[in-house]
């Protein structure tokens, strides 16, 4: 169990007012958030095109806190290099994506950034198992990557407590995160699970109430570890 075993939030400016980016950043950091999760997506690894390096270092100039970077994108390790440089703090990439998982994975921490590496829902834990010693990051996707509010797959709660499991066995300090539907109704079911990092997009950045309400409904709804 990591030594910080308490439970952060990663609000996700994917589901952010794209016209202000900087203002809704600094609602969640007022609000409490641990990490700011930022998207990137190519069009081809998912369906869909968001956010590249230039759109990091402008969060790195509005925010001190660590910008939690998920690459959902083809060949990542072209791309370590410019995403560290613009302030990317944590640096997560999907085993599909990498021909070589562990290069990537050393590439991104002689980068000096945090490494992370995801698994799809359809992806078994045995294809990163060999890597969980060398990263600082596992995420659990408990929806298919690619789109913002879309509906949580409980069927990856069984995964997310196999990897708890795993990492404490190994006695690692890798945080283990999730991230897709994660809402009131769903984060006890994945904190139970073991998750200790929670991405949640349209639960924060949503036209009902204002960040901080969303953040504080969210929060008040963490079973107590």
């Amino acid at each position: 169990m990591p030594k910080d075993a308490r439970v952060k939030l990663s609000p996700s400016i994917l589901s952010a007012d794209a016209a202000a980016f900087g203002e809704q950043v600094g609602q969640a950091v007022a609000a409490g958030a641990d990490y700011i999760h930022v998207d990137v997506m190519d069009g081809h690894y998912v369906p869909n095109l968001t956010f590249g390096p230039m759109l990091v270092n402008a969060l790195r100039a509005k925010t001190d806190i660590p910008l939690d970077v998920h690459l959902m994108i083809e060949s990542p390790g072209d791309f370590i290099d410019a995403f560290a440089k613009a302030g990317a703090s944590i640096l997560t990439v999907h085993v599909e994506a990498c021909t070589h998982l562990h290069r990537v994975i050393h590439q991104i921490k002689e980068a000096g950034v945090r490494a992370g590496v995801a698994l799809n829902p359809g992806t078994p834990i045995s294809a990163i198992e060999a890597m969980l010693p060398d990263v600082d990051l596992v995420l659990a996707m408990t929806v298919n990557p690619g789109f913002p509010a879309q509906s949580f797959i409980p069927s990856v709660v069984p995964k997310v407590r196999k990897l708890r499991a795993l990492l404490d066995e190994l006695d690692l300090e890798a945080e283990l995160e999730v991230d897709g539907g994660i809402n009131t109704s769903t984060v006890a079911q994945v904190v139970d699970a073991g998750a200790r990092v929670l991405v949640a997009g349209s639960a924060i950045y949503n036209d009902r109430e204002s960040v901080a309400d969303a953040m504080a409904r969210l929060r008040s709804s963490i079973p107590s570890l």
